[in-house]
C-alpha cells in the first residue's frame, strides 16, 4: 500500500499515558509502519514544541521541591517533584501554566492540520497535563472543557494502559502511589472525552498492532473529522 499524493485531510494521532507506558516504542513503530506505507509522518514532542515556561517548572521541581532532574532508568532510578506535588497553590498554577500551553497548543496544532503531512503524531498532548488534575471535581472538568475548545481534537488519541508497578520498573521517576492515581485520571479522562481509544496492557506486538489498525481505520474512514468543540485551525 502506497501513498499517492495529498489528497486527504492531515490526521492528528496523539499518545498519552503514565511514565513508562511504552509511548515512545509505539510512537517509533507507528512511525516506521506509517513511512514504509509512504505516508508523509511529523513528530511532536509536546513538552519540546508545545510547553511554555520550561525553565521555570524546570526549576521549580529541582529546587523547590528538592526533586530530581534527568530521566530515570532500572539501573538509575530517579525522584521526581513536579506533577505529584499536589496542594491547592500547586493547582492554581497548574491551571495557569495549562492555558498558556493550550494557547501554544492551538497554534502549534492549527499550523500541523494545514501542513503537507498526512499524519501528524503527538508525543504526549494537553490530555497528559489535564490528568495531573482532579477529574471528580465539577469545577475541574468545566475547566477541562473550556480548554478542549481552545486546542485541535486529535483525530485518534491513544491513551496506553499499563499496569503501574511494571512502568515503574522500566521507568523509575515517580512514586507508586502517585502513578496508580495518575492511572486512574487517564481512564477517567478517556471516559470524559469523546474520540481516547485506550490501548489495555497487551503483550507489546499486539498493542503495536492495534495502534497501527486503529490509524489506518481513520485514515480511510472516509471521515477522519471528529466531533469538536468549537476550534478553528485559521485561528
Amino acid at each position: 500500500m502506497r501513498a499517492s499524493s495529498k489528497s486527504r485531510q492531515t490526521i492528528l494521532v496523539s499518545f498519552s499515558g503514565i511514565d513508562g507506558a511504552g509511548k515512545s516504542t509505539q510512537i517509533e513503530n507507528l512511525r516506521s509502519q506509517l513511512q514504509q506505507s509512504g505516508f508523509r509522518v511529523e513528530l511532536i514532542t509536546f513538552w519540546d514544541d508545545v510547553a511554555r515556561l520550561k525553565r521555570i517548572r524546570e526549576g521549580a521541581g529541582h529546587k523547590l521541591f528538592k526533586g530530581d532532574k534527568g530521566v530515570g532508568t532500572p539501573d538509575a532510578p530517579i525522584e521526581r517533584r513536579d506533577k505529584n506535588v499536589r496542594s491547592p497553590l500547586m493547582t492554581l498554577v497548574r491551571l495557569a501554566i495549562y492555558v498558556v500551553d493550550a494557547m501554544s497548543l492551538r497554534k502549534i496544532g492549527g499550523k500541523a492540520l494545514r501542513s503537507e503531512a498526512d499524519v501528524v503524531i503527538f508525543d504526549r498532548y494537553i490530555y497528559d497535563e489535564l490528568a495531573n488534575l482532579n477529574l471528580k471535581n465539577p469545577a475541574a472538568r468545566f475547566y477541562l472543557r473550556r480548554v478542549m475548545s481552545l486546542v485541535p481534537r486529535p483525530q485518534v488519541g491513544f491513551v496506553l494502559d499499563a499496569d503501574p508497578a511494571q512502568a515503574r520498573a522500566r521507568k523509575p521517576e515517580y512514586p507508586l502511589d502517585f502513578l496508580y492515581a495518575n492511572r486512574n485520571s487517564y481512564i477517567r479522562l478517556s471516559e470524559l472525552l469523546p474520540g481516547i481509544t485506550v490501548i489495555p496492557p497487551l503483550p507489546l506486538e499486539d498493542a503495536k498492532a492495534e495502534v497501527v489498525k486503529c490509524v489506518m481505520s481513520r485514515m480511510f474512514s472516509g471521515n477522519p473529522a471528529m466531533p469538536e468543540e468549537p476550534y478553528s485551525a485559521q485561528a
